[in-house]
């Protein structure tokens, strides 16, 4: 263990640990953009900068690892010129279209500008154009917002282990695109989506959907696999518009293209809401109530135990259903009907 001061308060760490979490756990902020503590430190944005006793200069505290007797200064007025100017200078190559993003209101450079009461920019010039509209139904790009923090090309890489996008060219012309500037085809989960800090990745099916104040937020569980990731639901009215997950989650915030993008169905207007039964071999199925249904199955049941044997009957469960779900099935098969002939579907 290791103590440091930062910003006239001491802490104890474990070795190894950088000047930015430490100052996490004691509950001094630090501004970021590019940093995630799921990824590798990466000090792209030069926000976390922070002044060291001894250093000549600010160094980025995201990179930097603690070290005993340290002294750490998180706020002064260079501090605060040097972060300002540093978000001026992101913002001078930035669309000013906060008003219709998708991201206005989760946007980190939009509470940035916020923090640092940017109103007007001091610096003017050529922006670049590097947008490009791909033809995939999943993620849209908008390259122009792109503030180059490279957590999108780290998730990809250091999570997902793809490498469907990374860094071409230098300087003014630098962009995140896919091999050879093609359209982005990869295995669309989504994760640099959740993971960017501004609109420069939204998913296709969001666009033009309700945001803000009339979005209601609804933690469950995602039923496509035996995962069982977290997720919360975005709705507005009787339609959900979105789908995310926290970091602090067991998957932490990890989702694949199915629970991410995949949630039209439930408003599709051909689920079924009642029992349908085939009342005659050959004939159509009709509506039914869930007395008249189970009452059916249970006869049908019934008869072909007494006909044939339990064995005659088997039970085909769901990894979509919670594990106490599963397990009554199972119950059921062989306690009510009499077989071991249980399976489920939790291969992939």
């Amino acid at each position: 263990m290791i103590n440091l001061t930062i910003d006239d308060k001491q802490i104890e760490v474990d070795e190894g640990t950088t000047v930015l979490e430490a100052a996490k756990e004691l509950g001094v902020p630090i501004p970021t953009l590019c940093h995630d503590d799921r990824l590798k430190p990466f000090g792209a944005c030069r926000l976390c900068i922070v002044e060291i006793a001894g250093m000549p200069k600010p160094v980025t505290s995201c990179t930097t690892p603690a070290t005993d007797g340290m002294v750490v200064k998180t706020v002064s007025e260079k501090l605060h010129r040097l972060r300002k100017t540093t978000v001026e200078l992101l913002l001078s190559d930035h669309p000013n279209d906060c008003m219709v993003c998708i991201s206005s209101g989760e946007c980190k450079l939009q509470e940035l500008a916020y923090l640092y009461g940017i109103r007007e920019n001091r610096f003017t010039g050529e922006m670049r154009d590097h947008n490009k509209i791909d033809t995939n139904p999943f993620i849209t790009r908008e390259q122009n917002k792109c503030v180059m923090c490279g957590l999108c090309v780290r998730v990809c890489e250091e999570v997902q282990g793809v490498g469907a996008i990374g860094y071409a060219e230098r300087g003014f012309e630098a962009r995140v695109t896919p091999p050879f500037g093609q359209n982005l085809d990869c295995e669309f989960c989504g994760q640099c989506v959740s993971i960017c800090p501004t609109g420069a990745l939204s998913g296709g099916i969001w666009a033009g959907k309700p945001r803000g104040d009339s979005v209601k937020f609804t933690d469950t569980t995602c039923t496509y696999c035996g995962c069982g990731c977290n997720i919360t639901l975005r709705s507005s009215g009787d339609e959900v518009v979105r789908v995310d997950s926290d970091k602090d989650n067991h998957n932490r915030g990890w989702l694949c293209v199915k629970g991410r993008f995949g949630f039209e169905f439930i408003n599709s207007k051909d689920r079924l809401t009642t029992p349908l039964i085939r009342r005659e071999k050959g004939g159509q199925f009709e509506k039914a109530t869930w007395e008249e249904a189970l009452d059916y199955v249970a006869g049908r049941f019934t008869e072909i135990k007494d006909k044939n044997g339990a064995d005659a009957v088997a039970g085909l469960c769901s990894a979509r259903c919670t594990n106490e779900e599963n397990y009554l099935f199972q119950k059921l098969m062989r306690a009510g009907i009499g077989t071991n002939n249980v399976d489920h579907c939790a291969r992939y």
